[in-house]
């Protein structure tokens, strides 16, 4: 049918966002991440599936913030579904994230940061929050309220110094190198 049709021709982008880029409406004096969406920077790994055409472009909307100063995976698409399934009200998605932190924690910190914590007189959802190495927490959350991690992070007494998003639901960021994207494979679901 035509409409099947249309709803296959609907893209879904992944990007790699680096830092100085806002994820969604452009601020002044900061690119929108949209502006990285170019033929030059989709990344050849072999395996793209899609030709880049300008029309992907329209109605394009990042399906979740990604705040300027962090990186990793945003994803943008022009397809509603996809949209409220990673940032609708009930959304159950897993976001994945690496957090660069400065500062002591303690385990009662830890176990703060998991469970037990407000934002704006709001409990937070449980995360599941473990150290990755040294001075790396990873963080897996299934909300996404403004600037969530570093205010979580703030509560317990440390300073986060660099936040990349590495997972959302399924889909990993991988080998995407920073600045580039390509589009979401017919086989890769959220």
């Amino acid at each position: 049918t035509q409409a099947s049709t249309q709803q296959q021709q609907r893209v879904t982008i992944l990007l790699h966002k680096p830092v100085g880029y806002v994820s969604g409406q452009p601020e002044p004096g900061y690119q929108p991440a949209v502006v990285l969406i170019r033929p030059d920077t989709q990344w050849q790994d072999g395996r793209a599936n899609l030709a880049f055409r300008p029309t992907h472009l329209k109605g394009l909307a990042p399906a979740g913030r990604l705040d300027i100063d962090s990186t990793g995976l945003l994803v943008l698409t022009q397809d509603g579904r996809i949209a409220k399934q990673l940032i609708g009200d009930d959304s159950d998605i897993e976001k994945e994230y690496l957090v660069r932190v400065e500062g002591r924690l303690d385990e009662k910190g830890l176990a703060l940061l998991n469970h037990g914590l407000s934002l704006d007189g709001r409990k937070l959802r449980p995360a599941k929050v473990s150290w990755q190495n040294a001075d790396q927490l990873r963080f897996v959350l299934k909300e996404g309220r403004k600037r969530q991690i570093r205010r979580m992070c703030e509560l317990v007494g440390l300073k986060v110094s660099g936040l990349k998003r590495v997972r959302i639901g399924r889909v990993r960021l991988g080998d995407l190198p920073p600045g580039q994207w390509r589009y979401l494979r017919p086989d890769e679901g959220f």
